[in-house]
């Protein structure tokens, strides 16, 4: 089954994951913008960063067959750090005419503190004017359900965007029902020990239905597994739903979260088949 992985740091990955990943179906990826597994020294650090994730990285995907996209921002983590922030924010707008860029993200809180907060309101600030994307980090472990009441709370009384076209990614049981009622999309990340695992992930799409909801895994720089999302459809497989339920979470509805954003452009493996059979057929015969 072909499937889109809408949260991956291929970054961190080697050239043979990206193999495998081919080799399970995978079409297409989505790289946030994210820690560099150390606290970058200055703006620059981040402009050679954001060319990485807009060129060579598209290259390096392209190789093995998988379509690759791109989200900007300064991650959480560094986001402590206010002055730098608002210098890699004020470079963005530099890098968003790239047909590879799909919005803002993944920004979003670490440890919740007030800077983190002020430099993801200027996140926010940015794709409102802007009409961007936007895809939200979730804290970890006993600061996520604080940091996602926040981060809902900041999108509400900003009011400018859509929550449609917001992602609130690394959702787990105890934040999942308040992304989703209010009105955002949602990303399971699929880790093989934190987060969420492909079965818990198979427990909430039977519990919450497959409606704006998307799985990932993430791949960064601690324990994580590129394949984790086969992983999640072997799992439904396993219970016995169908192919079109397993799709819909797997490749439909990254697409259409996607296909909101005005550069993206994307056009599935089997609608080229069929634009060239269409081409072919109306083609005149060639007489000799």
């Amino acid at each position: 089954m072909n499937y889109i992985d809408p949260h991956i740091h291929m970054v961190s990955r080697t050239t043979d994951d990206y193999k495998r990943m081919a080799l399970a179906g995978c079409v297409m990826v989505s790289e946030p913008a994210f820690w560099a597994g150390f606290d970058r020294s200055g703006p620059e650090g981040f402009r050679d960063y954001f060319r990485q994730l807009t060129s060579f990285e598209r290259k390096r995907s392209l190789a093995h067959g998988i379509e690759h996209r791109t989200w900007l921002c300064i991650n959480a983590k560094e986001a402590e750090n206010v002055e730098l922030a608002r210098a890699v924010i004020a470079m963005i707008p530099e890098f968003l005419e790239s047909p590879e860029v799909l919005g803002i993200g993944e920004i979003g809180l670490n440890k919740n503190t007030r800077n983190e907060s002020v430099v993801f309101l200027e996140h926010l600030d940015l794709a409102a004017r802007l009409g961007e994307l936007v895809l939200v980090h979730t804290p970890h472990l006993e600061d996520k359900l604080m940091g996602t009441r926040m981060i809902l709370d900041m999108i509400r009384l900003d009011g400018r965007i859509p929550p449609e076209r917001v992602c609130i990614d690394h959702v787990e049981e105890h934040t999942i029902q308040a992304a989703l009622e209010a009105g955002h999309w949602v990303g399971m990340t699929l880790y093989p020990i934190t987060k969420c695992t492909p079965q818990r992930a198979a427990d909430m799409i039977e519990r919450y239905g497959t409606e704006r909801i998307l799985v990932n895994s993430a791949g960064d720089w601690g324990h994580s597994d590129p394949l984790a999302v086969p992983e999640f459809i072997y799992e439904m497989k396993r219970r016995g739903h169908n192919e079109a339920t397993i799709r819909t979470v797997v490749y439909d509805n990254p697409l259409s979260f996607f296909r909101q954003c005005r550069r993206f452009n994307f056009t599935p493996a089997i609608e080229q088949v069929q634009v060239a059979e269409a081409t072919a057929s109306v083609s005149p015969t060639v007489r000799v």
